[in-house]
């Protein structure tokens, strides 16, 4: 019997609700250091279609907020290479916005703030004439972040105001700003700042007065260069033009022995090779980043499947049927080996109930996390192979009821931890769950900036990465810093003729680069001891085996 619809239950059709049309987003992107962009504009780039990129804004930290499909758009420069109007940009814009449809998102990212000596109103103009809607999302301005990044206040109790003048394209307008009691911020290229000071000298402000000059403000490459406004020519030669460029008149300058926080971090301006892949790179950068280092990233391995994936399956299934007592993960990527056979066979980490599940340290037991796992077992000191058997209970015919272990390993894994556990009367299954194959040599600049002393530091995290590193790139240099993660590491690179300066305390990424920090201080200090400038290791090669420049 078919039941009568009553007239409250008729299928009501509601019109389709029309499609959001494209709009831009106006984002500041900040000055330089990617850490200074704003919450809400990272929130933007993740969702982007199309990202208009500034001179600046070509951070790849910046953009690693963006989806991976997401367009870039240089408009600093065209087709042919030649710098684009304000116009040209503007038309570039509202181009990107009616191409990427409805609901469509544009994010226009601007350098510093988009409202502060950019060209957001010609841009802005151009998509209220186009129909298109608009957001702003302001920015950290270079004009108050690199000064503080140089370590100058703008302002203090006797000095309440600022002015701040952009000077390319001319510099009379600066003679207005002659009274010394003014604290003046110019924007614009070296050479631009430099006629503006002496603009400034001529209509008699104090040449005694104190100026500091800084280049790539807010970046690990930043530069700042302090002098008098007498003699600003001599303090400021050689200074490489890098555009834009920030300099400060003030009597605060002369508060930077006591503000300057950026310039004097551990490893400052230190140019740090990392022989690792760039997936497992990420935190290390990092943290080399928080201590003002740039780095390198040069893969020495490539980690691909066993050749033949039979043995691994038979130890999966095994796994899961009870095969085990014990599963012991030596490395993150024998975690991401076994997830990913997990993840093919349609299993999860529910699996591993009822086993025991040991990690080599911190880092592979948080990738074990992430998977859902907590191991029972962490090494309490040295986090390695050795450690690992040190805390590894011996087997019981009482306690336990199965008396094998799984090991999923790399094909060259070391036999301490096997021979170790079957010692101590386990019975183990020393499965292959990945390959490490060398990697192929880095260019040949990279391997010359290493053999010539290019790099400050190197950090090695594994004795692979010591023998593929020289087998690929060749020996660092002698000037240049060794960091090694733990003893193991260490003896292999003293094996390869390297001297061992740096040795992490814990097998752990941060705190190897914790311990190269640290090392770095000593550095400064044994310096400011011996009344001598602090130098960069690479600073200290001998004159005659550095490369011109």
């Amino acid at each position: 019997m078919t039941r009568s619809r009553k007239p409250s239950e008729e299928t009501v059709h509601l019109p389709t609700p029309p499609a959001s049309p494209a709009r831009v987003a106006f984002v500041g992107a900040g000055p330089g250091d990617p850490g200074l962009m704003t919450l809400r504009g990272r929130d933007l780039l993740a969702a982007a279609d199309v990202v208009i990129l500034d001179r600046i804004a070509k951070d790849d930290v910046v953009l690693s907020h963006a989806r991976e499909d997401v367009e870039i758009i240089d408009a600093s420069h065209g087709d042919r290479g030649q710098e684009l109007t304000q116009a040209m940009r503007a038309k570039l814009v509202v181009r990107a916005a009616k191409s990427v449809g409805d609901d469509g998102l544009v994010v226009r990212l601007m350098d510093g703030d988009p409202a502060t000596f950019n060209g957001l109103v010609d841009e802005v103009r151009a998509c209220r004439k186009a129909g298109i809607s608009f957001d702003v999302v302001p920015g950290v301005s270079a004009v108050s972040a690199v000064p503080t990044y140089a370590g100058v206040p703008l302002t203090s109790k006797q000095d309440r105001a600022f002015h701040v003048v952009s000077v390319d394209g001319q510099t009379s307008h600066v003679s207005r700003y002659a009274a010394d009691d003014q604290t003046l911020v110019l924007l614009g290229s070296p050479e631009a700042i430099r006629e503006a000071l002496r603009t400034l000298l001529k209509a008699g402000r104090d040449a005694a007065t104190p100026v500091v000059l800084t280049e790539r403000g807010t970046t690990v490459a930043q530069q700042s260069r302090s002098g008098l406004l007498g003699t600003i020519d001599d303090e400021f030669v050689g200074a490489v033009p890098v555009e834009p460029s920030v300099a400060v008149v003030t009597p605060n300058v002369e508060l930077r022995d006591e503000l300057s926080w950026f310039e004097t971090k551990p490893l400052f301006g230190w140019r740090v090779l990392v022989p690792r892949t760039q997936a497992q790179a990420g935190p290390m950068l990092q943290r080399l980043a928080s201590y003002g280092a740039t780095a390198d990233v040069v893969p020495t391995i490539s980690v691909e499947p066993p050749r033949t994936p039979q043995q691994m399956e038979r130890a999966i299934r095994g796994l899961v049927t009870g095969r085990y007592e014990w599963v012991g993960f030596t490395s993150v990527n024998a975690v991401r080996a076994v997830r990913e056979r997990f993840e093919e066979l349609g299993l999860d980490a529910r699996a591993f109930a009822g086993l025991k599940v040991a990690a080599v340290g911190g880092v592979t037991a948080q990738a074990l996390q992430d998977w859902g796992i907590n191991p029972d077992l962490v090494p309490s000191g040295e986090q390695s192979a050795a450690g690992l058997l040190a805390d590894w209970p011996a087997y019981d015919q009482v306690l336990d009821p199965i008396n094998r272990v799984l090991l999923p390993r790399a094909d060259i894994a070391t036999e301490t931890l096997v021979a170790g556990l079957r010692d101590m009367g386990w019975e183990v299954d020393d499965v292959t769950a990945y390959r490490t194959v060398r990697a192929a040599p880095p260019a040949p600049e990279i391997r010359d900036a290493i053999k010539g002393g290019e790099y400050d530091a190197v950090v090695f995290t594994s004795s692979s990465t010591v023998r593929n590193l020289v087998g690929i790139a060749g020996k660092p240099h002698a000037a240049t810093v060794i960091a090694c993660i733990g003893p193991a590491t260490a003896k292999t690179a003293q094996e390869q003729g390297l001297r061992v300066d740096v040795l992490a305390p814990e097998a752990s990424a941060s705190s190897l680069v914790d311990a190269l920090a640290g090392h770095g201080v000593g550095l400064a200090i044994a310096a400011a001891e011996a009344g001598q400038p602090i130098q960069r290791p690479r600073d200290k090669r001998p004159t005659s085996r550095r490369k011109a420049r």
